[in-house]
């Protein structure tokens, strides 16, 4: 499959040198930060747990990060059962913070899936925007994905194109595995209203676009999200999310999840 580089991607590339050379605007210190601050650069361990609305399907994920110096950091996140990971890195500039990840997926019918990314927030406080005490927070990344997938191979089993079918997915089914390569970028913006001292108003919303799959159609899809996030003190802090996700590889509807979140900072 011959990639090409999303054109959402192209576009935030090409927001970057005006920003990188906007002039000096306001500079918050991780302590004037909001918990959560997605520029925010401290030491911290989290625990998340969260669930599909329409399938008996849940996971809980671990993570931490440990600070450097007061603009870089390192990030690792993994499931419960291993069978995803993420290791990667922060670095905070003044005008946002650049994020970059290496990862890998392991699904229970054998397949595997490497991923690396790159990603941004840039606070729009910087420039002295922040109306009515809302901290606009616009964001964008790119991904590459390369790996493994278990399809049907229908020349050497039929039975595997039913509809409903329900077996293993083994050669002995029509199941074989095939190499996979692909690309996506992501553009949206993340928002935080502090509506108390402890309580914070959280949402977000984006969209995506990739390169094309074997049908020959680009990937495409869109994600958003309401929330709270509340600090019982400077150490310890919770959020709460409810998101929807959808792309035009999904077969049944648009995936809803709940997630709950628990952080303690050092």
């Amino acid at each position: 499959m011959t990639l090409r580089p999303p054109s959402l991607l192209v576009l935030c590339l090409s927001l970057l040198p005006p920003l990188a050379f906007a002039q000096a605007g306001i500079v918050k210190t991780n302590q004037q930060k909001s918990d959560d601050d997605p520029t925010k650069v401290t030491t911290k361990v989290g625990v998340a747990w969260s669930d599909n609305y329409d399938m008996n399907d849940s996971n809980v994920d671990f993570s931490g990060s440990l600070a450097f110096d007061e603009a870089r950091k390192m990030n690792v996140k993994v499931n419960s059962d291993a069978s995803e990971w993420r290791v990667g890195g922060s670095w905070l500039f003044p005008v946002g913070i650049l994020n970059f990840n290496f990862g890998k997926n392991e699904y229970p019918n054998g397949a595997s899936q490497t991923n690396y990314s790159v990603g941004t927030f840039i606070p729009l406080s910087y420039f002295g925007f922040e109306p009515a005490g809302f901290q606009i927070f616009p964001m964008a990344g790119y991904t590459y994905n390369t790996g493994d997938q278990i399809v049907c191979d229908k020349n050497q089993h039929r039975a595997c194109t039913e509809s409903g079918f329900s077996g293993d997915p083994s050669e002995e089914n029509g199941f074989t595995a095939m190499d996979t390569s692909g690309s996506s970028g992501y553009l949206g913006a993340f928002v935080l209203k502090p509506l108390t001292p402890s309580l914070r108003l959280l949402s977000f919303a984006g969209v995506t676009y990739g390169s094309k799959n074997d049908d020959g159609e680009n990937y495409k899809g869109y994600f958003g999200g309401l929330g709270l996030g509340y600090s019982f003190d400077k150490h310890n802090s919770i959020s709460g999310f409810t998101y929807i996700q959808d792309n035009n590889t999904y077969i049944d509807d648009a995936e809803k999840r709940f997630k709950l979140s628990y952080k303690y900072q050092f």
